[in-house]
């Protein structure tokens, strides 16, 4: 059976924050984990939750859905959703996922449900039989191999990717990193660490150890590091 997908609601009007919330919770394999009523708070609930999906409004006040997108790096299935059929040029060169008409029918909704189930699958293979990454560091696009990734720590609006040669300061959110990473070599062991478990020396006392790095192990990520790891 797949996997529940988490999705997250975006829009300053309620009584569509409901709609869209009875809709999610009829369709089988949706879990609503998270609602906004604004761009700018979605933001700071995107850090702390695991989210697929996002049905975004386009007109809010403060910052608009299409402004939102424009900030996220990637990593989510954006469900455009508005009252006004204008946006529809803006969203699909912002690359979202589909673009909902308020009001739409359950049919409708579902059809933008199939779209994204099929992106997040298809990505989710694809992430765990890449070897590289590309970033942007410096001003410049750094090839990296992962197998040279030790961790990756956060750093307030940033992140700093360590390899054994070089550390490298990306713009990204851990939240993001941790999506393009595949699952099968890389676990977060703590809200600001990210680790490549092939690269583990030994784990003591809740702290992971890597070359001379000790690396906490946060309470709720433990289950989640532990069941990665291969044990004897």
């Amino acid at each position: 059976m797949a996997s529940e997908l988490n999705c997250m609601i975006v829009d300053d009007d309620p009584i569509f924050r409901q709609y869209i919330a009875k809709q999610i919770k009829e369709t089988n394999g949706l879990k609503l984990v998270t609602e906004a009523d604004s761009a700018a708070n979605a933001l700071g609930l995107l850090e702390e939750n695991e989210i697929d999906i996002i049905f975004l409004d386009v007109q809010m006040p403060e910052m608009t859905g299409i402004e939102l997108v424009q900030r996220l790096n990637n990593g989510y299935e954006v469900i455009l959703v508005t009252a006004n059929d204008s946006y529809a040029v803006d969203a699909f060169e912002q690359k979202v996922t589909d673009y909902l008409v308020k009001p739409f029918e359950y049919d409708r909704f579902s059809q933008a449900i199939t779209k994204a189930r099929t992106n997040i699958e298809a990505f989710r293979k694809k992430k765990n039989i890449i070897e590289h990454i590309f970033i942007k560091s410096d001003g410049k696009i750094v090839h990296l191999r992962l197998q040279d990734i030790l961790f990756v720590e956060a750093l307030a609006d940033y992140v700093v990717i360590n390899t054994d040669a070089k550390k490298y300061i990306v713009h990204h959110t851990m939240k993001g990193v941790e999506k393009k990473l595949p699952t099968h070599r890389f676990v977060r062991v703590h809200r600001s660490f990210i680790v490549n478990i092939e690269k583990i020396d030994f784990i003591e006392d809740l702290t992971v150890h890597i070359k001379a790095k000790s690396i906490p192990i946060g309470a709720s990520y433990k289950e989640a590091l532990y069941n990665t790891m291969n044990f004897l």
